[in-house]
């Protein structure tokens, strides 16, 4: 692992704010696979997603002087949930940039956290331009949503308990936008055990990272698309330090998944597991789903990033999925 990137010394800190969340088998993905298939349900972590635990480490690193002058992020929802929450038990200012899209149910659990939202854009590299903006402007402490070791650290104690849940883990399965989660779970479970296959999946309309890979730098797309895996959405930064280098380095295989595949991936989790999963935590599933990764062979995982979703866009997505 590299020294950069302390992951147990991540996990250490940020206990007491986000939980180890648990590992459920999924009966009809390990029949389609031949396979023992798990699920990491992050969607059960605290504010609905796995991004606490970057904020987390994050924020605790910042000095006293930092923390008290406050904190700004962009976010497409779930980042910006999660720096908002952990500001908010310090006390710490917190300001988040959203692009207008923004899930309304995201939005409303940002400003019941106290933070203050800027709605800007309609894009979320639009948002994050007005963020960095505001940085400079009030002199606050940038929270990257994945381009940071202490964050991509945080994301990586799902790695670290995914090993001790699965002793006999094979494969992981993870979702893949910035790169932070995939990066800081690759580094983790390949310092345990460099065999241990790990799988990015993108949506197809949030693919920012997988053609930057194709290309072999980090490039931007002109618009952005809708996407029912809003969470995904966002560029990479042209000046990427940290994850576009990770990823091309650590993830052995990367593959795409369209919209539908995403909502019946999302219904298949509430029919089984009878549990709420937002579209960019389902990518996983619809990739195994759909015969979307090469070989499956053995024991494996899918991270279940998150399940922050609108109801009404949750209902939307069973009914198409019942009706179609």
């Amino acid at each position: 692992m590299e020294k950069q990137f302390d992951i147990a010394a991540a996990r250490k800190a940020i206990t007491g704010i986000a939980v180890q969340t648990p590992v459920v088998g999924s009966q009809a993905l390990s029949e389609k696979c031949g396979a023992g298939i798990s699920l990491k349900l992050e969607n059960l972590q605290v504010t609905g997603s796995f991004k606490v635990r970057g904020a987390a480490n994050m924020i605790l690193s910042l000095s006293d002087e930092e923390r008290s002058g406050g904190v700004v992020t962009c976010s497409s929802g779930n980042h910006g949930r999660a720096v908002a929450y952990v500001a908010e038990l310090p006390g710490i200012p917190a300001t988040i940039c959203l692009p207008e899209w923004i899930d309304p149910a995201k939005l409303e659990a940002i400003r019941n956290h106290g933070a203050e939202t800027v709605l800007h854009g309609n894009t979320y590299d639009e948002a994050e331009i007005r963020s960095f903006e505001i940085r400079d402007e009030r002199g606050l402490s940038y929270i990257h949503p994945f381009d940071d070791p202490h964050v991509i650290a945080g994301q990586g104690t799902i790695g670290l308990e995914l090993v001790e849940q699965i002793p006999s883990l094979r494969m992981v399965i993870v979702p893949l936008s910035g790169g932070g989660l995939v990066s800081g779970v690759a580094l983790a479970v390949k310092s345990h055990d460099p065999s241990i296959r790990v799988i990015g999946v993108s949506a197809e309309r949030a693919r920012v990272m997988y053609e930057s890979l194709k290309e072999g730098k980090p490039i931007e797309f002109p618009e952005e698309e809708e996407t029912v895996a809003n969470a995904l959405s966002g560029g990479i930064g042209l000046n990427n330090q940290y994850t576009f280098r990770l990823v091309r380095d650590m993830v052995d295989e990367y593959v795409l998944v369209s919209e539908e595949e995403v909502m019946r991936a999302m219904a298949l989790a509430a029919a089984e597991q009878n549990i709420i999963v937002e579209g960019g935590g389902a990518v996983g599933i619809a990739a195994l789903l759909f015969d979307k990764v090469t070989a499956v062979d053995g024991d494996a995982a899918v991270v279940v990033s998150g399940g922050n979703v609108d109801l009404e866009t949750f209902a939307w997505v069973l009914s198409m999925t019942i009706s179609s």
